[in-house]
Parts: structure tokens; sequence; C-alpha cells
């Protein structure tokens, strides 16, 4: 009966053991995401200045036989598949135009030694639009409402881009240390 109770006790001992390191290991994990920030692409508006130069610079394609309007993706389009329609006695009705949108803000994009941030900086707040780290780099985001943080780390290398809005228009300030 010893032996059967000193294997039971050792089962128990490695039980507790796993079950306290699976807890241990998730708590950390949960710690170290709960302080990461990553905001879902955001599609970037475009003026009718930048879509006419567009238009002028881009190879022409062939006109398509009924107008349509064309969704922003941030994925490649699917490649085409060929249809055939039969003739319509009627015209295809013309779609609505597109309600007239009005720029959010000045997107600008800051370029460092540890990743990439993308700002929307209005008149008088500005949105983090994306921020992706460079190779090796790891990045964290914090968020308030007068200011973003965007860190870039490796190893002992820092880069901050810090913008800031509570005294006036938005200011970005990109820091190496």
């Amino acid at each position: 009966m010893a032996p059967m109770r000193r294997g039971l006790v050792h089962v128990l001992a490695w039980l507790l053991a796993t079950a306290a390191a699976t807890t241990l290991s998730w708590w950390g994990v949960r710690t170290v995401m709960a302080g990461t920030a990553y905001d879902p692409p955001r599609a970037v508006p475009i003026t009718a200045a930048e879509a006419a130069a567009h238009a002028s610079t881009a190879t022409p394609t062939p006109p398509s036989p009924t107008p349509t309007r064309t969704p922003r993706r941030t994925s490649p389009p699917p490649s085409p598949v060929p249809t055939r329609t039969a003739p319509s006695a009627t015209p295809a009705p013309t779609p609505p135009a597109p309600p007239a949108t009005t720029p959010a803000g000045d997107v600008k994009a800051y370029d460092t030694g540890g990743g990439r941030a993308v700002f929307d900086l209005g008149p008088a707040s500005a949105t983090l639009v994306s921020a992706t780290p460079g190779t090796g780099w790891s990045m964290q985001v914090w968020k308030t409402e007068t200011w973003i943080r965007v860190e870039f780390s490796r190893s002992t290398d820092r880069v901050t881009v810090f913008c800031d809005w509570h005294d006036g228009p938005p200011h970005v300030d990109v820091q190496t240390y």
C-alpha cells in the first residue's frame, strides 16, 4: 500500500506543478498582450486631385459594359471571371453618384530605424492609422485623449514616435535612444 501511496503523491505533485506553471505562463502572456494594441488597417481617403493624377498616369483599361462602383480594398482584387449576359432591351439604370467625402485630415507616415508609424493628423486631434515594426523589432502602442505613443524596441535600442495635440494642432516627435 505504501508504494501506491508514494506514486499517488508523485502524480499529485506533478499535477500541481504543471497547473502552477501553466497558470503563470498564461498570466504572463496575457499581461504582455494586454499592453499591445494592433489597430485594424483603415482605408486612406483619396482627394479628387490625387485620383485625377493617378488616372492620368495609370494604364488605361477597357471600359466595362455597365458602370460599377469599386469598393476600396486592402487586399488585391480577385481575378476576373468572364461571364456572358443576354442583351437587355432596356438600358441599365445609372447608379447614384457616391456621396462627397471630406478628408479626415492629413495622413503622414514616419519611417524610423525601428519601423513605420502612420498618423491621420486632423486640425485638433490625431488617430493612428497603422504601426509596423521593422524586421527584428517589436512594437508597443499607448493612447490617451491627447496623445499617442508608438515605441519600437530591439534589445536595448528604442525608437519612439510621439504624437500629441493637447496645446494645439497635432505635433509628431521621433526620438531614438
